[in-house]
């Protein structure tokens, strides 16, 4: 059925502008035809693409079809690169010439709707110049872009820097497949598909665009998707990037009006507690098993240290594992992955990248009940490898600094590698990443038991978790204690995290006590952690400079069980929590990149519940990559069995966050 221009006229305010933040680091021009290129290239070296516009089964005759290149950098304009307009059966050509960049980001809007046109449909090309000869235009393609250049789209402009922005356009064609309109394979398929609520969340947001696209819901669409003190928008793909910025706003009339009109299937039968699409990935399927933390490179790769040798079989007894994984941004097993080597052994939650690239691992040691090694000689060292994939330490793990169980691994500015000790109550310095030069830090009087996190704020100072002792120690830059932090509401400290004012976040899972300190290196059993119970005193507490603290912890936006906490580029702060199926957002140091209203503290995801997904498992780690992507990990089973409680997926809640500059090396840059 072709869709007639009346019924997609609407009352509505000015014409939309669909913007884009973000940018992308422009490469050097390559020869002609050096590139590839899907499209079809005429003799006088234009590309010609083709298309079509559709709702649905029905096509949009009459919109206007614009191809743009993204920005180059945050708040850069688009380019135009070709127009035109879909015909009575909602097909369209247009002519370009081949931008010169070999990122180039290329995207699709169409407009139509009459004179106020409300309906504005959008497809992300690519970033990499494979362009494909035709696209189809539609709700799904426009949720994808929406969803994928959040951070990156600021009216009809879509602009970023190198590699947040192509990453993102890449994230795009996992959600939505630009050739046809129908859902990703991805998305479509295992780990994904029926297997989490993420297929028919995302259908559900196309079908609330599809009653505006049909000339029904659009007021009610443009009222329900009004930010908090922000602006109505006026066409669908400012809706859905609101709805994108604001997931827990209006969630019950969205869900509501995405019954009014239901093009695609399958989809939601109950409202969401927001409107987040949580992607899983798995690699190749057969490498993940308790993946505990990440790493992202200058790329925007992510480096995963693994708890267990995979085995898929729960009951089967796994020791640990032996190698570290690479991942693309768009979650496949990056060539020569996984890498083994340098001493690698058991990783628990310590993973960097120094100001080289190289990658640093803590060799904690963890191993699956029934494993017949002794892991004793093998929780002594860190692993280094350089960036593609070469182990640079020995077989034995670099050893230097009385390095004993460790976790938190991270790297400051100057390469220097700062490790938590968790078996020994230390810390070790390893200072410009010179393992000889090793030095290990006693905590004072021993009052630093089961060290686990290690964070380095804007002043170089190091900051570390005791797990065991509710307390944080204070570092200088050049290792000399400066005393412990206790109180407002630290206990069982986890995860720390340092934002770009000079504060410190600590997650404190109220609960959680970490197997180290010559105790064995089984993760803890019993209904202590059950995944249905949270912690009574789950919080995360803010350190100030001086090293004072609120005389209350921050308690809501889903705290249920913390255990890893990041800080985004706009300073908010995010908590994983191991058991409740869910991540917690708040407001950071600076309430102005908050919704209207929001202090710091208060909860940016639902109050009760965070932001939830039947795609997490137990999660510990949490970080945020170059597109402001969300990236947990599945560590162990929701049930697990001790012989291999292992997860086997990293969850990726797509374009939530503010983006970070990577690798993160201290605190969080934009």
């Amino acid at each position: 059925m072709l869709m007639n221009r009346s019924v997609l006229l609407l009352i509505s305010a000015a014409l939309a502008a669909v913007p884009a933040a973000g940018a992308a680091e422009p490469d050097t021009a390559s020869p002609a035809g050096a590139v590839r290129q899907d499209g079809k290239v005429r003799q006088d070296g234009t590309v010609r693409q083709d298309g079509t516009v559709r709702s649905g089964d029905s096509a949009v005759s009459r919109a206007e079809v614009v191809l743009y290149q993204a920005g180059q950098e945050r708040g850069a304009p688009a380019t135009v690169l070709g127009r035109a307009r879909s015909d009575a059966e909602g097909r369209f050509t247009l002519s370009y010439r081949q931008p010169r960049e070999r990122k180039a980001v290329l995207y699709l809007l169409a407009d139509a709707g009459g004179r106020h046109k409300p309906v504005r449909l959008a497809a992300v090309l690519d970033g990499t110049r494979r362009t494909p000869q035709r696209v189809v235009v539609n709700e799904r393609t426009t949720v994808a872009a929406a969803y994928a250049m959040a951070q990156f789209t600021d009216g009809r402009d879509i602009a970023g820097t190198y590699p947040g922005l192509q990453n993102a356009a890449a994230t795009a064609r996992n959600l939505a497949d630009v050739t046809t309109g129908k859902v990703a394979a991805v998305l479509a398929s295992p780990p994904n598909g029926s297997e989490t609520s993420t297929l028919r969340a995302f259908n559900s947001l196309a079908n609330t665009l599809a009653g505006c696209v049909a000339g029904k819901t659009c007021e009610e669409l443009f009222h329900l998707a009004r930010p908090a003190g922000g602006e109505r928008p006026d066409n669908t793909f400012r809706a859905a990037l609101d709805i994108a910025h604001n997931p827990g706003r209006h969630v019950g009339g969205l869900y509501r009006l995405s019954l009014r009109e239901r093009p695609y299937t399958p989809a939601l039968t109950a409202a969401p507690d927001a409107w987040t699409l949580a992607l899983r990935y798995d690699a190749d399927g057969r490498t993940l098993d308790g993946p505990g933390n990440i790493a992202f490179d200058a790329h925007g790769n992510a480096w995963v240290a693994n708890n267990y040798i995979y085995d898929p079989d729960p009951t089967e007894p796994t020791c640990g594992g032996d190698y570290v994984v690479k991942l693309t941004p768009t979650g496949e097993n990056a060539p020569g992955s996984p890498y083994r080597g340098g001493g690698l052994y058991g990783a628990g939650y310590g993973i960097t990248l120094d100001p080289k690239g190289n990658v640093w691992v803590g060799n904690f040691g963890f191993q699956g009940a029934g494993c017949p090694l002794d892991p004793d000689p093998l929780y002594r060292s860190v692993s280094q490898f350089r960036r593609d994939g070469m182990p640079l330490s020995p077989p034995t793990g670099w050893r230097y600094g009385d390095i004993m169980q460790p976790q938190g691994t991270v790297s400051d500015r100057r390469g220097t590698i700062w490790i938590a000790n968790c078996g020994n109550r230390s810390v070790t310095r390893v200072p410009h990443g010179r393992p000889d030069h090793a030095r290990n830090i006693a905590s004072p009087s021993g009052g630093l038991v089961k060290p686990f996190s290690v964070a380095i704020d804007t002043r170089g100072r190091a900051s570390v978790t005791g797990n065991g002792s509710d307390n944080v120690l204070r570092l200088s830059p050049q290792g000399d204690p400066l005393g412990y932090v206790s109180g407002g509401g630290i206990s069982a400290p986890m995860g720390t995290a340092s934002d770009s004012v000079g504060n410190v976040w600590v997650a404190n899972s109220g609960l959680v006590d970490i197997p180290c300190g010559g105790t064995g290196v089984l993760p803890p059993e019993g209904g202590a952690l059950d995944p249905r119970d949270g912690a009574a005193e789950a919080s995360v507490t803010l350190i100030r400079p001086d090293g004072t603290t609120p005389r209350r912890p921050y308690e809501r936006g889903g705290l249920f069980l913390p255990w890893g906490i990041a800080v985004d580029g706009d300073d908010n702060v995010w908590v994983s929590n191991f058991g409740g199926q869910r991540v917690a957002h708040l407001c950071g140091a600076r309430p102005e990149n908050c919704p209207s209203g929001h202090r710091t503290g208060d909860p940016i995801s639902p109050a009760a519940t965070g932001y939830t997904s039947d795609g997490l498992a137990r999660n510990t780690a949490v970080q945020i990559d170059p597109s402001g992507n969300v990236w947990l990990t599945n560590n162990w089973q929701t049930i697990p069995l001790q012989t291999n409680p292992g997860g086997h997926e990293l969850v990726v809640f797509v374009g939530l966050a503010a983006p970070v500059r990577t690798p993160l090396l201290g605190t969080p840059r934009t």
